[in-house]
C-alpha cells in the first residue's frame, strides 16, 4: 500500500526525471574532426552548432534544438558543437564569423546555414534540408 510519503517522494522526483528525458535526445557532441568526417562519409544528416556560453541567442536556440532533436524525423541527425571562443581554427574552416550559427549537411554537401535565428519554424526548415 502506498503511503503519503511514497506519493510525495514520487512527485518530488518526477520533475527531475522529466527534465532528464529531453537531455537524452540532445546527443550533441563537441566537434571531433574524425567523427564529423565519418558522418559525412556515411552520408548522414549533420548539424554543426557554433555557440558561446555567454550568447543569449545561443541560449534561445538550445530549447528549440532540444525539442526538434526529440522528434523522430531528426533522431538520426549527428550534432556537433563548436565553441566560438576557443575553436577559432574551426570557425575559419567553416567560414563562420558569428556565434549562434547553425550549419546543416547531408553527407559532404552543405545544405543550409543560418545565423542568429531563434524562430522554431525556420530552424526546423533548416534541419529538414539535411534529411
Amino acid at each position: 500500500m502506498l503511503t503519503r510519503r511514497d506519493v510525495l517522494t514520487a512527485l518530488a522526483a518526477s520533475p527531475i526525471l522529466l527534465s532528464a528525458a529531453p537531455a537524452a535526445a540532445l546527443d550533441k557532441k563537441p566537434f571531433d574532426a574524425a567523427a564529423f568526417e565519418a558522418a559525412q562519409a556515411a552520408g548522414s544528416s549533420i548539424l554543426v552548432e557554433v555557440t558561446a556560453p555567454w550568447c543569449p541567442t545561443c541560449k534561445a536556440q538550445a530549447p528549440i534544438l532540444a525539442s526538434l532533436s526529440a522528434q523522430p524525423k531528426f533522431k538520426d541527425v549527428a550534432r556537433f558543437e563548436i565553441d566560438f571562443d576557443t575553436q577559432k581554427d574551426l570557425l575559419r574552416k567553416f567560414n563562420v564569423r558569428v556565434q549562434s550559427t547553425l550549419i546543416t549537411f547531408k553527407g559532404k554537401q552543405e545544405t543550409g546555414r543560418s545565423t542568429g535565428d531563434t524562430n522554431a519554424a525556420s530552424i526546423e526548415a533548416l534541419l529538414n534540408q539535411s534529411i
